[in-house]
C-alpha cells in the first residue's frame, strides 16, 4: 500500500529553493508564488508529471496549461513571436501577461500539457521567488493556480495548504501575492486577441500595441474544451476516425489499448499502442496526445480504442477521446 503524501511547507529561502528544484526534477509537485496568484509547479517536458499535477487538481478535462519561463530567450525555445508579441514582451514581462504563441520547432514541453495543439501558453512571472525557482531548475514549469479545480484561486501558502494537502510534496511560502488575480491572457495567432482578462489592464496593451484588441468569439463561450487558458474552443483532434470502447479489433485498424488485457484481433492492428500496460490511469494520459498522434499517422482508417474506466483521471481521457470521436 502506497504511504500517504506528506506536504511540506517551506519559508521561502535558499533552502527552500533548492528542495523546489529537487522535486520538480524529481517529477513532483511544488506550490510556489507568483505575483498574480500561487501557482502548482510540474516539469512541464515531464509528461507524467504533468499528469499528475491535474490529478492533483482534480482538473475535469485537460485544459491548455501556462509554461512558466525566466523571460524572453527562454521563452523563445518555445514559442515563435510575430512583431505583435515581441512588443508586448518588452513592455509587459516580467509582469501579469500570458501570450499564447505558435509552438517553436523542438518546442520541449509535453503535449499534455498544451493539449495536443500547436499553440503554447507563455508567462514570465515578476516574483523573486518564481524567478528563483525556474533559473535554478532551468526548464520551462507549467504552474496553474495551486488550488483543486473549482475552488477560489490561492493568494497564500495557506489557502494553498488547506486545498492540496497530501497532494503535493512541497509549498514553498513567500507571503501573499500582490496582485490576486491570474494573468491576462492574450494570443497572439493572428491579430492579437483578449482570451482571459487579469492582472493587467486591457488599456494598457492596447497603449503599446496601439490599436485594439480583438475579443474571443461569443460562440466560444458554449464550448468547455479551451484552446488556451481562457479561451474555449476545440482541442487537437486527429484526422484518422476514433471508434470508443473497443472489444475487437477489425484487420486493418489501429489500437489504442489499455492495460494488461488483449481483444480479439488484436494482433491485426496496423499498428499498436498502450497508455499503460499495468493499467495505471496516471500513466495514461501522461501518454494520451503522444499515442494519438503516432497512431494517426499509422495509415490505419480507424484507432479502435479500447474501454479505460472512468474514475480519476480516467474521467479526463474519456472525455478527451469523446471530443477526438465526435463527427466532423
Amino acid at each position: 500500500m502506497t504511504a500517504p503524501l506528506v506536504t511540506r511547507v517551506s519559508r521561502a529561502d535558499a533552502a527552500a529553493v533548492g528542495d523546489a528544484v529537487h522535486w520538480l526534477r524529481a517529477g513532483g509537485l511544488v506550490a510556489f508564488p507568483t505575483e498574480t496568484v500561487y501557482g502548482l509547479g510540474a516539469d512541464a517536458t515531464n509528461a507524467h508529471a504533468v499528469a499528475r499535477l491535474y490529478d492533483a487538481k482534480g482538473r475535469p478535462a485537460f485544459n491548455p496549461l501556462i509554461s512558466h519561463v525566466t523571460g524572453v530567450a527562454a521563452a523563445q525555445k518555445l514559442a515563435r513571436f510575430d512583431g505583435n508579441a515581441a512588443k508586448l514582451a518588452e513592455a509587459f514581462w516580467p509582469g501579469p501577461l500570458t501570450l499564447v504563441l505558435p509552438k517553436a520547432d523542438g518546442c520541449p514541453v509535453a503535449e499534455l500539457a498544451t493539449s495536443g495543439l500547436d499553440s503554447i501558453a507563455v508567462r514570465v512571472p515578476h516574483h523573486d521567488v518564481a524567478q528563483k525557482i525556474l533559473a535554478a531548475f532551468g526548464r520551462p514549469v507549467v504552474a496553474p493556480s495551486a488550488n483543486r479545480s473549482g475552488h477560489v484561486s490561492p493568494t497564500t501558502a495557506g489557502h494553498v495548504l488547506a486545498d492540496l494537502r497530501g497532494r503535493i510534496e512541497l509549498i514553498v511560502d513567500g507571503g501573499a501575492s500582490p496582485v490576486g488575480v491570474e494573468s491576462t491572457v492574450v494570443a497572439c495567432l493572428g491579430p492579437p486577441m483578449l482570451l482571459r482578462p487579469g492582472g493587467l489592464p486591457r488599456e494598457d496593451i492596447e497603449r503599446v500595441l496601439g490599436f485594439a484588441l480583438a475579443s474571443a468569439p461569443p460562440q466560444a463561450a458554449s464550448d468547455d474544451a479551451p484552446l488556451a487558458p481562457g479561451m474555449l474552443t476545440s482541442h487537437y483532434a486527429p484526422r484518422t476516425l476514433l471508434r470508443l470502447d473497443a472489444n475487437a479489433v477489425t484487420a486493418g485498424e489501429a489500437l489504442l489499448a489499455f492495460g494488461p488485457s488483449r481483444i480479439e484481433g488484436a494482433e491485426n492492428a496496423k499498428a499498436t499502442l498502450n497508455l499503460s500496460q499495468s493499467g495505471d490511469l496516471i500513466e495514461a494520459a501522461a501518454n494520451l496526445f503522444s499515442h494519438l498522434r503516432t497512431l494517426d499517422g499509422a495509415g490505419a482508417p480507424m484507432i479502435a480504442v479500447m474501454p479505460i474506466p472512468h474514475d480519476g483521471l480516467g474521467e479526463a481521457i474519456n472525455d478527451r477521446l469523446k471530443r477526438a470521436a465526435a463527427p466532423r
